[in-house]
């Protein structure tokens, strides 16, 4: 006789538990056990239950692969859904190995678990069906033409109970709607910090600060440095020397490398949206950036429209101050636009969408790469599927934009379609838009000390799993996932330059890097600001009434209260704009589910939860130091995934 022992664990959130009958089943290499309940005196499978259970066989199974749970109804009981977290098997040689699960389990479902510490080819000898069930369970669906494919689940209540809210999210999410019923006055008091949106409300006019929000608000990925003024952008020298250090020019200011530019031209030609009968307007504009001998970065010119004309000043510091507000409020509007639409819904959460799909359908649960990307893909595809009404759907918060939803959806195509895998990649991106030495730029100083602890331990992990290229070309899993991505994200854009397969191991690293870093770090940096910077609308708003004006000295504060939302139609963004409350997230580096069983990859999470508590220490003692702290990519404000 052969003896087993199992451990099996059963999750901590509200409803785990279940009183129906749990049946196992053991698979070796040698042979497999019988159909056996797992049943003790008294209950069994209760919430956060850690329960042993003995296993005999006429002989030993060999090297232990699988073991297949299945559960039956107790009684006439109505369906009772059964988390179970994982299986911890002692063979009678004494390995201990790992079944991770982390699942809910219904009645007449049969739930096959690998083993923790199986290499990703050596069941193929056994035909399992898990793949092939995920493949047909989570299917692709094309919200729109030119942009990522979706999820095919109509709504929240389709989909399976694993990737949905726990209540206790779910609670959350409730508080903090109820709280945004509340006067904007009394929303301060609920939050942890209320420093920054009071700052905003008192300095937004300001042009330093309004400069400062390109390198560290919620959009910092659009302006690059200048040395050669665009041709339909006719600033001459005359205009901008006296906002200039002293005996300088723009030409050798542009060779110091001190002049940044903001060019909207994507927007340019994607017409508004009529609100009550008459058309909006959208300025896809040019801002013109000087970083002054303080170091700070000041605008200094403001053209509305792409193309020049007498009906398209260039606004300057020195026109009314109304003037050159309404000037910058045109610009903010425009990059509020872009900002939801591409750097923050697409680029994050909707390419996360697809990430995390085609993880499901490619990668069994055992599989390294599956472990180590699941917990940064949790409640993903819930949020987006929910979101994608509430938020973005024709009745949605960002209908009240000057372009309304079929404006954003060709702004999001258009960017799709000029998307890069270097944009992706914060040190190409950084490279490329000359920005590597610009001073108080918090956004790339923390971002890049990030990618490179988050590629330290993409590194560790892969190499550990893949020593050599060969591993990765056979990987048929790898590739199909790769391929997925290639397909439902990029749209086949070879032009790209994102891969369609992978070749070689520093391949993997860059793009799992690349990923890990998309759905906790820069999700964080263009979410968790949006309250801090845009609850006054002044400072950026998604709808202006009036058209951008046409010529100077015409304006008045009356005409800036005219151009901005009424109190009404301020109220919609703030659902968008709340700041997520620090209640049951999971921060970066944070992997409460035990899949890994090796010694080495756990040893390698400590090593990189260490490294992101070492960076946290540094950048809460720099911001000590700031007038305006940047806290958006401190570890420790960084969720492990797209929830909110």
């Amino acid at each position: 006789m052969a003896e087993y022992k199992l451990e099996v664990t059963t999750g901590e959130m509200p409803y785990a538990g279940t009183w129906d009958h749990v049946f196992v089943t053991l698979f070796g290499n040698e042979g497999q056990s019988e159909r056996i309940e797992l049943d003790n005196y008294g209950p069994d499978f209760t919430r956060a239950a850690v329960r042993t259970y003995t296993i005999k066989t006429s002989s030993s199974l060999g090297k232990l692969l699988l073991v297949k749970v299945e559960k039956d109804p107790y009684l006439v009981l109505s369906e009772d859904a059964w988390y179970c977290s994982k299986l911890v098997v002692t063979t009678p040689e004494e390995d201990v190995i790992l079944f991770p699960c982390y699942r809910w389990i219904s009645r007449g479902e049969l739930v096959e678990l690998r083993g923790g510490r199986v290499c990703t080819y050596a069941l193929r000898q056994f035909q399992c069906f898990s793949i092939t069930l995920f493949v047909c369970f989570y299917r692709w669906k094309i919200m729109a033409e030119g942009l990522p494919h979706i999820n095919s689940f109509n709504n929240e209540s389709e989909l399976p109970d694993e990737i949905r809210y726990s209540d206790s999210k779910s609670n959350e999410t409730l508080n903090t709607e109820m709280i945004m019923w509340i006067n904007i006055l009394d929303i301060l008091s609920y939050l942890p910090i209320a420093f920054l949106p009071e700052y905003v409300t008192e300095h937004w006019k300001e042009d330093d600060f309004y400069g400062y929000q390109f390198l560290n608000g919620i959009n910092p990925n659009v302006i690059k440095k200048c040395s050669e003024l665009p041709p339909n952008f006719p600033v001459t020298e005359e205009m901008v020397k006296p906002f200039l250090e002293e005996d300088s020019s723009l030409e050798e200011e542009m060779e110091d490398g001190k002049i940044f530019l903001y060019d909207q031209k994507k927007m340019d030609g994607i017409p508004a949206r009529d609100y009550n009968g008459e058309p909006l307007h959208v300025s896809a504009g040019l801002c013109l950036f000087y970083l002054n001998p303080e170091d700070k970065l000041m605008p200094i010119a403001i053209q509305l429209h792409q193309q020049p004309s007498e009906d398209n000043p260039i606004f300057l510091p020195s026109d009314s101050e109304t003037d050159w507000l309404l000037a910058k409020m045109f610009i903010k509007n425009a990059d509020f636009i872009d900002h939801e639409a591409v750097h923050h819904l697409m680029s994050t959460h909707f390419l996360a969408e697809v990430y995390t799909m085609a993880a499901l359908r490619c990668f069994p649960v055992i599989h390294p790469l599956y472990k180590l990307l699941i917990p940064h893909f949790r409640y993903t595809i819930y949020i987006n599927t929910e979101g994608r009404e509430s938020l973005f759907g024709k009745n949605g918060v960002l209908r009240i934009s000057s372009l309304g939803y079929d404006g954003m959806m060709e702004l999001m195509r258009r960017a799709l379609s000029e998307m890069t895998y270097s944009s992706l990649c914060l040190p190409e991106n950084i490279t490329a838009r000359g920005l590597e030495s610009i001073p108080n730029f918090y956004y790339r100083d923390d971002g890049l000390k990030l990618w490179n602890i988050i590629n330290s331990f993409v590194t560790a992990i892969v190499e550990y799993y893949y020593p050599s290229n060969s591993e990765v070309q056979k990987d048929t899993e790898l590739q199909e996932w790769i391929n997925e991505i290639f397909t439902h994200a990029f749209l086949r854009n070879t032009a790209s330059g994102f891969p369609g397969c992978f070749h070689t191991v520093e391949e993997v690293i860059k793009f799992i890097t690349m990923v890990i870093f998309t759905v906790t770090a820069q999700h964080a940096a263009v979410n968790n600001g949006q309250f801090d910077y845009n609850s006054w609308v002044p400072n950026g708003s998604l709808l202006l009434h009036q058209p951008p004006p046409t010529t100077k000295g015409e304006s008045s504060m009356e005409t800036i209260l005219e151009t901005l939302p009424n109190v009404g139609e301020s109220y919609n963004p703030y659902s968008l704009t709340m700041w997520p409350l620090p209640q049951n997230t999971v921060p970066l580096g944070a992997y409460p589910e035990e899949r890994f069983d090796e010694p080495a990859p756990k040893q390698m999470i400590k090593d990189f939860q260490e490294e992101l508590s070492y960076l946290s220490e540094e950048i809460t003692s720099r911001n000590s130091e700031l007038k305006v702290p940047y806290t958006y990519l401190n570890p420790t404000e960084i969720e492990n995934s797209i929830t909110i």
